[in-house]
């Protein structure tokens, strides 16, 4: 009669097993080393700047006021006229002419504008 444990007890099955026996803290640690790496390099030179980026556009958009010159995603310049709630603006492009635009749309500052004649000017703007 055939006996079921000698069958599977062969040594050939046994050489296997010892083939695909668990690797080594080590050596785990050395294949995964790479990828490791790639991220770290890739979050240093991709995502922080973005983020950075990210939270400077934020406080430039928060800190936008009444008469700042700015230019929108879609390139048009224009003047800050009022804001329409804390989501929306109205740009004036030309005399008469607004543009009501969400205030995310602003890519950037152009200029600030000039402070008036009795305003008093900090040491950068006074000229020797």
């Amino acid at each position: 009669m055939l006996d079921l444990t000698q069958l599977f007890s062969s040594p050939a099955f046994a050489q296997g097993a010892a083939a695909n026996a668990p690797e080594t803290t080590q050596a785990a640690l050395t294949n995964y080393l790479p990828f490791v790496l790639i991220f770290a390099v890739f979050y240093f030179l991709v995502i922080r700047p973005q983020q950075k980026k990210f939270s400077e556009q934020e406080k430039m958009i928060k800190a936008l006021q009444r008469g700042d010159r700015v230019i929108t995603s879609g390139g048009i310049h224009g003047k800050i006229a009022k804001f329409e709630g804390d989501k929306q603006l109205m740009l004036e492009i030309a005399e008469g002419v607004q543009i009501k635009i969400d205030r995310d749309n602003v890519a950037g500052l152009e200029s600030k504008p000039e402070p008036a004649e009795g305003e008093k000017k900090d040491a950068s703007q006074v000229k020797n």
